[in-house]
Order: structure tokens, then C-alpha cells, then sequence
């Protein structure tokens, strides 16, 4: 039989859900602005199914976790650290980094580079989707600065290309030449600045990197700058 879902307390699941600390949650209850069930609640150590609860007219935002894929635009970084510049978090709603854990990306993204970057504040997904051993693959279009040589499609597809002070040699990776400067690689490891860095030992300089896919999330037509929640 399925389990029933535990209660929660509303203190503990606002402030979880980043809406306030859980001692601002008590006076949000005696303001009246929690309900269950279409009664007013005016005690916040009341413990009720996450679902049921509704905060200023409106049912909690996802409970359950956040997960979203997000178009990042250049320009932005992907750090909690708002001294590196504007942020990726930026351009997401603010409840989501007072959640408890509060979101993060999945891996990172350069931050002249664009495309798919999915955010959760699930510790279990980043683990699932970062881990080494779970080889997700990635998929990105890369502009470079010369002329292809079509050698490197057997190369990156060896198993030996090496990156600088690497002790070990990257993945097997697939290469795709598009054009005499486009091309696409899809890699199912993530080492530090690994696509510009792969193409540096061929002393190419990648112009522009943009992922379109990310395991099995695909940009699509959504807008730069723009989220999309995705099912847990």
C-alpha cells in the first residue's frame, strides 16, 4: 500500500518553502493568513499535509522541491556569490534562494556561455545528475576561432585527448563538424572548463558554447533568461 505523507509543521514548511523564518510564521498565522481547508489557522506549530495549506490565497509553491530547466543568458554566473556579478539566481524568483536548502545549478555553466542549466534545491537530484559514475551526457554547439581539422573527430572520440595538467585523459567524446568553425560535442563528463579547454590543446579558441541538452532535458524554444518547471 502507498505510504501516507507525513504532516509538517506550518512553521517548519514556510519556512522550508522560503517564505519567512519560522518565527515570523507564527505572526503570519495569528494575521490570519494561513489556511487548511478553508479555515483560517492561527497556530503555526499546527502540523498539516503540505498540500492542504494555502498562504495568502495561494497553495505553497512545490513542497515537494523545486526543479526547473532555465535558458541562461551570457553575462550571468553560477554562484551564490554576489560579488562575482549578476547571478543566474538573479533572474529567478527570490523565495526560491530562501528556501531551506536554498536552489542551486546543477554543474555550472561558464558565464559567456549559454543554454540549458537545470536548478533544484534536491541534494539527491544534483547528486544523481554530477556524480561521475552516471555519465550523463551533455550536448553543446561551440563556435571556434580557425578551421576545423576533421582529425579531431577521431581524437576527442579516443579516449586519449589529454587536457593540460590532467592526469587523466577525458572520456570518450563525439564530435560533430558543422561548418569550418561550428561544430558539435557531447560529453558525458564535466571537468572544469573542460569543452574550451579540450579544443585549446588543438590551439582552437572556442568563440561560443552553448548546451542545448543536458542529460534528457533539451532547450527547445524556450526564451533566454526564461524557466520552465520540470515534473520530480
Amino acid at each position: 500500500m502507498p505510504k501516507t505523507p507525513p504532516r509538517r509543521r506550518l512553521d517548519q514548511l514556510l519556512s522550508s518553502c522560503g517564505y519567512c523564518s519560522r518565527s515570523e510564521a507564527r505572526l503570519w498565522a495569528r494575521g490570519g493568513r494561513i489556511q487548511v481547508r478553508g479555515q483560517v489557522v492561527k497556530a503555526a506549530d499546527e502540523k498539516f499535509l503540505p498540500e492542504e495549506v494555502v498562504v495568502d490565497g495561494e497553495p505553497l509553491e512545490s513542497p515537494e522541491g523545486i526543479l526547473v530547466m532555465f535558458h541562461k543568458p551570457a553575462g550571468c554566473v553560477c554562484s551564490h556569490d554576489e560579488r562575482e556579478g549578476q547571478r543566474v539566481f538573479d533572474l529567478l524568483p527570490a523565495r526560491w534562494l530562501k528556501r531551506n536548502p536554498p536552489v542551486t545549478t546543477v554543474g555550472r555553466l561558464d558565464k559567456d556561455a549559454t543554454g540549458v542549466l537545470i536548478i533544484t534545491d534536491r541534494g539527491d537530484l544534483v547528486h544523481r545528475w554530477t556524480s561521475p559514475k552516471h555519465h550523463v551526457p551533455k550536448l553543446y554547439e561551440v563556435t571556434v576561432d580557425r578551421d576545423l581539422d576533421p582529425k579531431l573527430i577521431a581524437l576527442f572520440a579516443s579516449g586519449e585527448l589529454r587536457l593540460e595538467e590532467e592526469p587523466k585523459p577525458c572520456l570518450p567524446a563525439k564530435l560533430e563538424i558543422i561548418s569550418a568553425r561550428e561544430a558539435r560535442v557531447e560529453l558525458t563528463e564535466g571537468k572544469y572548463h573542460q569543452v574550451k579547454r579540450m579544443f585549446a590543446t588543438q590551439g582552437c579558441i572556442v568563440t561560443r558554447l552553448h548546451r542545448s541538452r543536458f542529460g534528457e532535458f533539451e532547450l527547445g524554444d524556450l526564451p533566454v533568461g526564461q524557466w520552465r518547471k520540470l515534473a520530480l
